[in-house]
């Protein structure tokens, strides 16, 4: 049985591989391979047991891990996670997950290869980073290419203008559906910095999206806020970003803050078509965000010509941006607080943070909201920010 019910298409803004630790190495190029870390799970509930047994099974799982995990049925999404997830790092196990759940379309994000592609220390050589970038978009490319359900996501940090517009045209040219860049500011310079404008012009006119994702800026960056004296406090899901308490009340700060400067600066006004999603950041602050810049944009209009728009800054993300809301938030409330142009369905699948049973929660929080304004959340809105993705 499929996980969808029937009664509407479902296409998934988020969803993940679980990179075996070679996951860099294997695809970067020769004269930096050695120089490639291994993938890290150390501070993940996978275990070194857990990735022993699959490497020693030549990097998959075994035909009796498979049938068991095909067995689940409709459960899959509720009991198939992390590692030991059908299609977590095998792309034909990942089609047959797929056929499972039923999704029309499915993101797919890494999970944690992107630690050295995002470093946010200039001291990080650049040859590194972008040449991470490159081995991570190559085999991300290569996962998705056998399905075309499966929608790739390359990573690219803006800190070299230079090394971030190259590795955008590779990365381009490889079938990557999205691009996600690290939601902090790039090193000593603004995203709307005027050296990143080839940046977002060839996103554009691609039509390629760039992606927000929970792991792009550092959760822990202010480590005095966590520092109170008492025991360390354990991520409450045990999933792939080890989000923790004090990081769940502020990493909302984080995306708006780039979506913001991005505004100020004038990406979207100036870049009509380039649109983007901010993935598994919540949502609850977004109807102020918007409420926020419209006042700033109106207000210091008056006397800061860079921020007078034809369009209103909420006009203009409500055309080019989408956001996750999180499964606990009630979307029906944050459509009645904005509109119902803004906000698109994510499984997280195999992450646990995702839950046992997305669609479920997410059809009890829309349920007051009109019959089409749930098709946009489940479907219409993903597609005005991927529209070739219609099927």
């Amino acid at each position: 049985m499929v996980y969808t019910p029937d009664a509407r298409p479902y296409y998934d803004a988020d969803s993940h591989i679980m990179e075996l630790p070679n996951f860099l190495q294997v695809y970067a190029d020769p004269d930096i391979r050695d120089e490639m870390p291994l993938v890290d799970y150390a501070a993940s509930i996978v275990t070194q047991d857990e990735l022993d047994v699959i490497v020693a099974q030549g990097n998959r799982h075994s035909d009796e891990h498979v049938a068991e995990m095909v067995a689940l049925g409709d459960q899959l999404i509720a009991k198939s996670k992390e590692i030991q997830a059908l299609g977590a790092f095998d792309s034909a196990d990942r089609t047959q997950a797929l056929d499972m759940l039923g999704f029309k379309k499915q993101i797919v994000f890494a999970t944690h290869s992107v630690v050295l592609p995002f470093h946010p220390s200039s001291k990080k050589p650049s040859r590194l980073k972008y040449g991470a970038a490159r081995a991570h978009n190559r085999h991300m490319a290569e996962f998705c290419s056998s399905d075309d359900r499966l929608m790739g996501v390359g990573v690219c940090a803006l800190d070299d203008p230079e090394a971030a517009i190259k590795e955008l045209d590779l990365a381009l040219t490889s079938g990557l559906e999205a691009i996600w860049v690290p939601h902090r500011a790039p090193i000593e310079i603004s995203p709307g910095h005027v050296d990143l404008e080839p940046f977002w012009d060839r996103l554009a006119e691609a039509g390629v999206p760039f992606v927000l994702h929970v792991g792009g800026s550092p959760l822990h960056s202010l480590k005095a806020w966590s520092n109170n004296g008492r025991d360390k406090v354990k991520d409450f899901f045990g999933g792939g970003e080890n989000v923790r308490t004090k990081d769940a009340a502020l990493m909302h700060q984080t995306p708006e803050a780039f979506i913001s400067m991005m505004m100020m600066d004038g990406v979207f006004d100036r870049h009509p078509k380039l649109k983007g999603a901010a993935v598994e950041l919540g949502a609850g602050w977004v109807p102020e965000l918007l409420r926020r810049l419209d006042w700033v944009s109106g207000i210091y209009g008056r006397v800061d010509k860079t921020v007078r728009f034809d369009r209103t800054p909420s006009e203009q993300l409500t055309q080019q941006m989408g956001f996750t809301p999180f499964p606990h938030e009630d979307v029906a409330h944050l459509i009645n607080d904005s509109n119902p142009e803004l906000y698109l369905f994510s499984s997280d699948y195999p992450h646990v943070e995702g839950g046992r049973d997305p669609i479920g929660k997410f059809e009890r929080s829309v349920e007051s909201a009109s019959a089409l304004d749930q098709t946009k959340f489940f479907s219409e809105n993903f597609l005005r920010v991927w529209p070739e993705a219609r099927v």
